[in-house]
């Protein structure tokens, strides 16, 4: 378990674009691997749509929902816009979510392959443009036309009819699949041409916030692991050396001292907060009001005019 939170927390830590690779290969391979299992359309004219649909859109949510849990710029970006206001204004443009290229690959494959498209529109398709139903009646030719997609139905099996239109969808399928690539190449190609032509002032200052929002947020959260550990030190060093009062007043012999509890090496704990509730309280003050960014009034300055020294522990100072 532990492997695979150093290995989740190595790919959110990654440049945006390797998440965004790895993510697209994922998805390319997912569609691969469902591809190889039968694909198996109902056949029936009330659920053929809702199954190829489900086929088709379900896959792609959960991709977006797993890139969405993978990438951290999310989070970021999320938090940054639900948190109150406090002394620091918010930023609307922090945090990049890139996430809503990766499901789109598997409605791309899905399209060029046109079994889902086959599936879903098999019963929507105008009887007029094929001549093999001139002879049935409106009910047969729904029948059949539900029965398309399973190709080794008695009823389809050696019918032109059905080749028709099944080749008809697929090809339709292809080009709408081909089409929607060409105009996303066409797009990000412009996108590319074009962005220097714009001030890439704002865009680097979003960038530059953006890593600043994440950074500070691995940084506390090491901090508060940092204190939470010489906090319960303290803790059980007070319990060990109630127990041991407790001990002496009974005249027992005690099985190790106090002063060897913290190796000797007299190392200071947290003493300014001594309670559950007034650690409750400094986390909810700096999640209600973030403290300004002011490196001016930081106490840890060199001279006045360099950067801060490493903080304290935080939450140790009264």
């Amino acid at each position: 378990m532990d492997k695979f939170r150093a290995l989740l927390q190595h790919f959110q830590s990654s440049s945006e674009s390797v998440l965004n690779g790895i993510c697209l290969l994922l998805a390319a391979v997912t569609v691969k691997l469902c591809s190889s299992f039968d694909f198996n359309c109902p056949c029936l004219a009330r659920y053929n749509a809702l199954y190829g649909l489900g086929q088709l859109l379900m896959p792609p949510a959960a991709l977006f929902l797993c890139s969405l849990l993978a990438n951290r710029q999310s989070a970021v970006m999320v938090e940054e816009r639900r948190r109150p206001a406090g002394h620091r204004r918010k930023d609307p443009g922090i945090g990049r979510c890139e996430s809503t290229g990766r499901p789109l690959v598997w409605i791309l494959l899905a399209l060029l392959d046109g079994n889902c498209f086959v599936c879903v529109f098999s019963s929507s398709v105008d009887p007029d443009k094929f001549l093999d139903f001139a002879n049935m009646t409106p009910s047969q030719v729904q029948l059949f036309l539900a029965k398309v997609p399973c190709k080794e139905d008695e009823l389809v099996r050696d019918s032109p009819a059905r080749k028709a239109v099944s080749l008809y969808l697929r090809c339709l399928s292809q080009a709408i699949g081909w089409g929607i690539t060409l105009q996303l190449i066409v797009v990000a190609f412009l996108a590319h041409c074009l962005r220097p032509c714009f001030d890439q002032t704002v865009l680097m200052q979003r960038r530059y916030w953006s890593n600043y929002v994440d950074l500070e947020q691995k940084l506390f959260d090491k901090t508060c692991c940092e204190h939470a550990r010489g906090f319960a030190h303290r803790c059980v060093l007070h319990f060990i050396a109630s127990m041991q009062s407790e001990m002496r007043a009974r005249g027992l012999p005690r099985d190790s001292p106090h002063e060897g509890l913290d190796g000797g090496s007299g190392k200071a704990h947290p003493r300014a907060v001594s309670s559950q509730e007034q650690v409750d309280h400094r986390l909810s003050t700096w999640y209600s009001s973030k403290p300004p960014l002011d490196l001016t009034a930081s106490p840890g300055l060199r001279g006045g005019g360099g950067w801060p020294q490493a903080p304290s522990l935080l939450l140790t100072s009264s």
